[in-house]
């Protein structure tokens, strides 16, 4: 009797084995870690971008005035309010004048009395000339006789010496007389400097404007140069807006803008680039401009937010990527390069960039070089991936 063969179980437990461990492997190769990512490719091509700033910026007065007043005191009267149009020169408040009049009173006392001081002094000094000229004159005639023998020398040396005494009188005289003019100049600077703290009581408007905002009252004592008042002129408008620096590169005076108001974001207000400035925010990488506008709205009100586009001249003949094939190792931008099939990292300047999501390239690719736009995870230099017309495709 022949006995039928029979493998053993052992053998088929292999088998159904090394089928699992080939669908794993198939699977893993198609759709696990090891499959190849989907990627969509383009070539790099010349063309013209028309580059474009964006930022978010506040509306703010580029003349504004604080007033207030030079010395302590307590506020009289105030006759203005938030939202007033004010013209310049125009009182707006007063404060209290303490001893300020008494003391433009005693100054003018002062001056009165310097005044008879001179009249005193100038009547001196004609009298000393007077006595000057006498003594002179006797002096001469009795040198004179002295010469001829009719007086003796010391009657000579007597009215030489009258005469000197006289020219000390007259120089005294002449200084006292100098003296009290200073004392004169010196008081009516005083009273002018007090009439000068008289004036600044007077609260007034340095140029026409709107008030907007009033911090004190009617019996409220305010400190020198506290502000009683802020003032603007609505004419000097402006937005100061923050833009990064990385796509910064095309600011400059006089670029024309586009402004979205928050209150009327549907309205495109005309505007350009009338300051940079010198300073940038170092902690949020950003370069502040001031943008004007061509005619400032009505209603516009300052603390407002506005975004604003900056339109650069187009650039023209430029090698032209999209911003999604861009990436970033650290600082460094770059794009993934497909060379017979392999990828390879190449790092690029970047030029200017348009709000269609056109890049220019300045350096690191020529027209022609096929680069990955998208993928279906991050890459790596040893990726191995498969180009697809869509990340949808199979």
């Amino acid at each position: 009797m022949k006995i039928p063969f029979t493998l053993p179980r052992q053998f088929w437990f292999a088998v159904f084995g090394i089928a699992l461990l080939g669908a794993f492997v198939w699977v893993a190769m198609k759709s696990g870690p090891l499959a190849s990512i989907k990627v969509t490719v383009t070539q790099v091509a010349k063309g013209e971008v028309s580059p474009a700033l964006f930022g978010i910026g506040t509306v703010e007065a580029r003349r504004a005035y604080l007033i207030g007043p030079t010395a302590a005191g307590r506020v009289k009267r105030v006759l203005v309010d938030v939202g007033d149009m004010v013209k310049a020169g125009q009182l707006l408040a007063e404060m209290e004048p303490v001893d300020l009049d008494a003391r433009v009173s005693s100054a003018s006392a002062a001056i009165a009395r310097a005044k008879s001081a001179i009249a005193a002094a100038q009547a001196q000094v004609t009298d000393a000339k007077s006595r000057q000229a006498l003594a002179a004159s006797e002096a001469r005639r009795f040198a004179d006789l002295g010469q001829k023998g009719f007086v003796s020398s010391s009657v000579v040396e007597g009215k030489l010496q009258q005469q000197q005494s006289a020219d000390a009188q007259l120089a005294a005289a002449e200084s006292a007389l100098a003296s009290a003019r200073q004392d004169m100049t010196r008081l009516n600077a005083e009273r002018e400097g007090v009439q000068q703290q008289r004036m600044n009581i007077r609260l007034e408007a340095p140029a026409d404007g709107v008030i907007t905002a009033r911090d004190a009252e009617p019996g409220s004592t305010v400190i020198a140069g506290q502000a009683v008042f802020k003032m603007q002129e609505p004419n000097s408008l402006w937005v100061s807006v923050r833009l990064d620096q990385e796509r910064s590169a095309g600011l400059r005076l006089g670029l024309p803008a586009v402004i979205n108001l928050r209150s009327n974001p549907g309205a495109a207000l005309a505007g350009k680039v009338v300051r940079i400035e010198p300073v940038s925010d170092s902690v949020t990488e950003e370069r502040i401009a001031q943008v004007a506008f061509d005619r400032v709205p009505p209603g516009v009100s300052s603390g407002e937010m506005a975004e604003v586009t900056l339109h650069p001249p187009t650039v023209t003949d430029a090698l032209l990527i999209t911003n999604a094939s861009l990436r970033y190792r650290g600082a460094q931008a770059g794009v993934w390069l497909r060379v017979n099939g392999k990828l390879r990292f190449t790092p690029v300047k970047v030029g200017a960039t348009g709000l269609d999501g056109k890049v220019q390239i300045v350096e690191g690719l020529k027209a022609g070089d096929e680069i990955v736009v998208y993928s279906e995870r991050a890459l790596k230099d040893d990726s191995r991936i498969k180009v697809v017309s869509s990340l949808g495709s199979k």
